[in-house]
């Protein structure tokens, strides 16, 4: 007999069942609870509508920086003009006159008397330096800027003198002459001081192409000058008369601003020009210097401030696109010789 048949058989205790305990207490948990639902419902309704506050900012937020950047850029466009802002500190303050000296070029008198005027004002300029690279142009525009130069140096009693790089001929001598002192390199190009009125004739070419010139003027002497007809003998020497007034002109304003700094010779007013270093022998410039050395040794001021006035992108701009018509109708006479031009 077996021992263990005198005890009764005991079964083991049953496993407790993990899964089933979660799964009782689950809607124990919700009956204690009500409306659990409702209050994760809210939840992500709110974080849902942080979200999109955010986004709204964030948006904002990007379109005033795209809008300050727009405005900024605008002001650039239609309100920098290239003159310098004044400053208090002792400088030499310079303005540039490059290029053809001409209405609605970077050399016109709207340029180039509104830099010399902000030069002129500002109390740290210790002198105004004109640094001068030009072939010439408009006597007008140049006796525009002459005369203006010659009244600020009155009003303000302030030095001006004039620097040249490659050449200061012609209508760019002009305006040179109002300075007190003229600085040149021994190669710069200097002087030219004389007046013309050139173009083209193209008669016996059209004679012998068989082209007809039809030129119908109300006004004996409206069609001066064309090029596709005959040279009018009498409107030759009226166009020959007012070349010589203009370089009148010139003359005397070259007289009255070198004085008896000037060594007149022949070749002086007939248009011919020399090289820097024979102007000084003959009194057409002061000495050898350049801009940096004007202002150092002569103004005495080494800092230099550029007041030269330019086009902003928006003009250019402008112009481009049909803004500059006026200038081209100007060309366009100039190139018929309907205007004289000092070069």
């Amino acid at each position: 007999m077996n021992p263990m048949d005198n005890h009764p058989q005991q079964n083991p205790p049953p496993a407790p069942d993990l899964w089933g305990q979660p799964a009782a207490a689950a809607p124990a948990a919700a009956a204690s609870s009500p409306g659990w639902e409702r209050s994760v419902l809210e939840r992500l309704a709110f974080d849902t509508l942080k979200e999109q506050r955010a986004a709204r900012r964030w948006k904002i937020f990007f379109r005033l920086v795209w809008l300050g950047l727009v405005i900024a850029f605008v002001s650039y466009l239609f309100g920098s003009d290239g003159t310098a802002t004044k400053t208090s500190t002792e400088h030499t303050a310079v303005v540039e006159l490059k290029g053809e000296i001409a209405s609605g070029a970077d050399a016109s008198a709207e340029y180039v008397i509104a830099a010399l005027r902000t030069a002129f004002e500002d109390d740290g300029a210790k002198a105004v330096v004109l640094l001068i690279n030009s072939p010439g142009g408009s006597p007008v525009q140049a006796g525009m800027i002459n005369d203006e130069i010659v009244r600020l140096k009155a009003q303000y009693k302030k030095p001006m003198y004039a620097v040249v790089e490659e050449s200061c001929a012609s209508a760019a001598y002009y305006i040179a002459s109002a300075a007190d002192s003229i600085y040149v390199d021994k190669a710069s190009i200097v002087g030219s001081i004389g007046v013309l009125m050139d173009g083209f004739g193209f008669t016996g070419t059209m004679d012998k192409l068989g082209v007809e010139r039809r030129l119908l003027t109300a006004g004996a002497n409206k069609g001066m000058l064309d090029p596709f007809s005959p040279m009018n003998e009498k409107q030759k020497a009226y166009a020959q008369q007012m070349l010589s007034q203009i370089h009148q002109q010139f003359i005397q304003v070259v007289r009255q601003g070198r004085g008896d700094r000037l060594k007149e010779t022949d070749d002086t007013f007939s248009g011919l020009f020399w090289t820097g270093q024979e102007a000084v022998k003959l009194g057409l410039a002061d000495g050898l210097g350049s801009l940096d050395q004007v202002a150092r040794d002569v103004v005495g001021a080494e800092e230099v401030v550029d007041y030269t006035r330019r086009e902003n992108v928006a003009e250019r701009f402008a112009k481009r696109f049909g803004a500059s018509v006026g200038a081209g109708a100007v060309g366009t006479l100039r190139s018929m010789s309907l205007l004289p031009s000092v070069r």
